[in-house]
């Protein structure tokens, strides 16, 4: 992936492979969003029927132990309890100073705790006047350090200052521009500029960070470029966009014009622990020889998509109870190293 402070003319798309998966249903339990972590790994929020955790992973698929985040649950995740009452946690992000800022849509709250389960900051109150929530989605923290809220029932974004003060908010119900019908995910670009998965409209919105939208696609849909409830947004330093299309089972990709460029299914193969587990269970061995392979590399209701800063697409493949990995291979090109828009582009020969 390419991080140039110049802005390239155009780029070489040599190939977004998939790379791997991470977990299983015993350590990623229904998948709901995944951090980046040291050395390649990463953090996994999963929230199922009673059990809610996050899941340490290493790169090599170790099970690096976790936090737990309902009270009286032990054990779901070896390693912290959050002395704190969660009910239905919807999203995590990294806070300004390395901590875990974490949504619950079920109790209307943001818990701030350390990377040890220790909780550091808590605010919301439910309800629909300005400052409160009702049903928070999607969290994120722009450059200068303020938090973006998906405020999900109450079809806005609400921006807060540390500690739960609120700085601005913009968004109402509908379908116009500007418009917003129960949106999910959200993500900040490095230009303060805010994406915002449009749940309900099956729309991505692009707003300045005054709260004017500056970019809108998408419809309704299951071709390229539509959609069906998108959930997340992921922006990397390419300008590229990716939308967790929901009830499509798909990511799909586009330039920062909004342009489609491709998608993703899912191309799982068992990841490390699963086979571990596989080789130990006589009757799951079985059933997997019994099985047709190919619908199980599939995605199914895959929640969100974190593109990491190393070019790794990380895919939460909540019906699957894993992540799958996928590496970006791109080149970014100057104004001589590529020719001159064309009218009517058409890719004939492979290369």
């Amino acid at each position: 992936m390419t991080l140039e402070s110049k802005s390239p003319t155009g780029f070489l798309r040599v190939g977004f492979p998939y790379e791997k998966t991470l977990g299983m249903r015993r350590l990623t339990n229904t998948p709901v969003q995944v951090l980046e972590a040291d050395n390649s790994g990463i953090r996994v929020l999963c929230r199922g029927e009673g059990p809610c955790f996050i899941r340490h992973l290493s790169a090599e698929d170790d099970d690096l132990g976790g936090i737990n985040l309902i009270n009286g649950i032990n054990n779901v995740a070896d390693g912290y309890q959050v002395d704190a009452s969660f009910v239905w946690p919807s999203a995590v992000t990294y806070d300004p100073h390395g901590n875990i800022s974490i949504s619950d849509e079920g109790n209307n709250t943001i818990t701030t705790i350390t990377l040890k389960g220790e909780v550091v900051d808590r605010w919301g109150v439910g309800g629909s006047a300005l400052g409160e929530l009702n049903r928070p989605s999607s969290i994120t923290y722009s450059p200068d350090g303020f938090l973006y809220v998906s405020d999900t029932y109450n079809h806005r974004v609400q921006i807060f200052e540390p500690g739960g003060k609120l700085l601005k908010s913009f968004g109402q119900l509908g379908k116009d521009r500007n418009d917003l019908n129960n949106p999910w995910g959200l993500c900040v670009d490095s230009e303060g500029s805010i994406y915002v998965a449009d749940w309900g409209n099956d729309r991505l919105q692009k707003f300045d960070s005054e709260g004017n939208v500056i970019l809108t696609f998408g419809k309704s849909g299951d071709g390229d470029g539509e959609f069906n409830h998108p959930s997340g947004v992921s922006v990397d330093g390419d300008g590229d966009i990716y939308v967790t299309d929901w009830g499509n089972h798909r990511v799909q990709l586009f330039n920062a014009s909004g342009k489609f460029v491709e998608e993703f299914r899912g191309d799982s193969i068992l990841s490390r622990q699963a086979r571990d587990y596989m080789i130990t269970n006589l009757v799951a061995m079985r059933l997997r020889e019994m099985t047709p392979i190919e619908p199980q590399k599939r995605l199914r209701w895959p929640m969100t998509s974190t593109i990491g800063s190393d070019g790794r697409l990380y895919i939460a493949d909540y019906g699957s109870h894993r992540v799958q990995v996928y590496k970006k291979d791109i080149v970014a090109l100057g104004e001589n190293e590529i020719g001159d828009l064309m009218r009517s582009p058409t890719l004939y020969t492979q290369f």
